[in-house]
């Protein structure tokens, strides 16, 4: 099977949901990620993927050029079944240049004759992301089965690597702060509340590491400043940080990848949600605490707050976020 994969870190931690249900039902399948090459490290440590494949083309690239010779390169794989997760045209051409005979996805933009094996989207059924994955794995209209969570491979010898590299001393429960979200800063606690809860954390004894890509870097020097806490944002690749999260007992986090790589290596998740909901994209383990106050205007899925408030976010105390970590109060 090839599988085309989505375009964002949370999205392709939530689709590992989908590669463990096609392994239980056909534990012989051999089952092909084509993804973005970022996503490759997180793909690496999903034992039910035989290999990640880099897409050819960027995010919002359509270069058809590049999609026709990835598709007849892969030709020789000889594939039974595409699973096509994004619902855009571009997504759906490689299958049919790769000459794969059943290609599976939903209704989507200009795909017909595209994909042969059409599923409608029933929004209503369908409520979330993973269930939207998990249902181009099953027949049309097949009852859904219980969510099989994400669970990343963790590397001890990445972690022990690291610790050495970064000189992090472990004899500490260490929290993670992850104040980056790629979709914009309508999703993002604001970096005061961050900072006043890296202080609490580290004056309780714990260990704050804050995790991120570079671009993160001066959102963490601000929580770090005057404290503690270790800025580990742009020292790291997305490998390191799988490992990372996979030491720490617990980590704070806005609605982004980073939350569903933390709840897919077993961490305790304290998720802030704003303008995004926890109905839709929650973090897929048991062990989690969600913050989300569902103001009059939230969920509104903007990148920016459209009222310049903020309130969804704003009102969710450093000193809530604090009990939460330090109480291990149930989500």
């Amino acid at each position: 099977m090839l599988i085309v994969g989505p375009s964002w870190v949370g999205d392709m931690v939530m689709a590992q949901a989908l590669f463990k249900l096609l392994k239980m039902r056909w534990p012989q399948a051999e089952i092909d990620v084509l993804a973005p090459a970022w996503s490759l490290p997180i793909i690496a440590r999903m034992p039910e993927v035989r290999e990640g494949l880099v897409a050819p083309a960027a995010h919002g690239e359509l270069a058809l050029g590049k999609l026709w010779q990835a598709g007849r390169s892969l030709r020789r794989r000889n594939y039974a079944q595409a699973i096509v997760l994004p619902r855009s045209l571009k997504a759906a051409l490689i299958p049919v240049f790769a000459r794969i005979p059943k290609r599976t996805g939903f209704r989507g933009e200009m795909r017909f004759g595209l994909i042969n094996d059409m599923h409608d989207l029933d929004e209503r059924r369908l409520d979330q992301t993973v269930k939207r994955f998990l249902a181009l794995g099953l027949a049309r209209h097949e009852a859904l089965p219980d969510v099989p969570p994400p669970s990343l491979d963790v590397s001890v010898q990445n972690q022990r690597a690291l610790f050495r590299r970064l000189k992090l001393a472990t004899g500490r429960p260490a929290i993670a702060l992850m104040p980056g979200a790629e979709y914009g800063p309508a999703k993002c606690w604001p970096l005061e509340y961050f900072a006043s809860l890296a202080q609490m954390l580290t004056g309780a004894g714990y260990a704050v590491w804050i995790l991120g890509s570079a671009k993160d870097r001066p959102a963490g020097e601000i929580i770090a400043a005057g404290g503690q806490a270790l800025n580990l944002c742009g020292q790291t690749e997305l490998a390191d940080v799988i490992d990372l999260l996979g030491h720490c007992e617990q980590a704070v986090t806005n609605d982004s990848g980073l939350m569903h790589v933390a709840a897919a290596v077993g961490t305790r998740v304290i998720a802030l949600y704003g303008s995004s909901s926890p109905d839709f994209t929650p973090p897929l383990t048991p062990d989690k605490v969600v913050h989300y106050l569902g103001v009059e205007c939230s969920p509104c899925f903007q990148r920016e707050c459209p009222l310049g408030h903020f309130r969804c976010l704003r009102e969710i105390t450093a000193e809530a976020v604090f009990d939460s970590v330090l109480f291990r109060v149930a989500g």
